[in-house]
């Protein structure tokens, strides 16, 4: 009789303990509410809507950290689009780069242009892609890591690097337009924001 008891007991703390697993896998396996769709680069991103309102092909998954060395940059390649924002701190706000962009992130670092122009202040962070952290060119130099994938006519590239200690992890959106690369938003992982989701009025 008190093996069956022990059994029993066994038995139902086994289940407490399963039903309290899933309960906190739900609360902590869920993305936080304020992070934007699609900032998972670990996982297939999901279909995008184009303006005519057909589905585009989601890029595939990417691994990270990559596990082979760095291939060199392919002129033209989305990598090669993004390296320059490193280089050069706020170059992504610059007016003079906007060539290399398209919608969404193209209308709302126009309209960050037009408020700015008109004297009402500033609407984005003069160093997104460094996810707002402190510029340190050599720190970030010697910690910048890239990952490229391209599916179609879409593509992405996952940039890591640390700042103050601090890991820091972004994705870069690509479409090609008439055969180059053109970036379509700015996701940051770390900070949970995204380009497109700024409402510069």
């Amino acid at each position: 009789m008190a093996g069956r008891k022990l059994l029993l007991f066994s038995a139902m703390c086994l289940l407490a303990a399963g039903l309290n697993g899933a309960a906190a896998q739900g609360l902590l396996g869920a993305p936080p509410a304020k992070a934007p769709a699609g900032t998972a680069p670990d996982s297939v991103t999901p279909q995008t809507t184009t303006p005519g309102g057909a589905a585009g092909p989601p890029t595939p998954p990417v691994a990270w950290p990559p596990s082979e060395p760095a291939a060199p940059i392919q002129p033209g390649s989305p990598t090669a689009v993004v390296r320059p924002f490193y280089d050069q701190v706020g170059l992504e706000v610059d007016p003079a780069q906007r060539g290399h962009f398209i919608d969404p992130a193209k209308t709302v670092l126009d309209k960050s242009d037009a408020l700015r122009k008109s004297g009402q202040g500033e609407c984005l962070d003069p160093n997104m892609a460094l996810d707002n952290a402190d510029y340190d060119k050599a720190e970030i130099d010697k910690s910048l890591k890239t990952l490229e994938a391209i599916n179609g006519d879409q593509a992405k590239v996952i940039v890591a690097f640390v700042v103050a200690g601090n890991p820091h992890r972004l994705e870069w959106k690509f479409k090609k337009v008439d055969g180059e690369w053109k970036i379509s938003d700015l996701l940051s992982v770390t900070g949970e924001w995204a380009l497109s989701q700024y409402q510069c009025e």
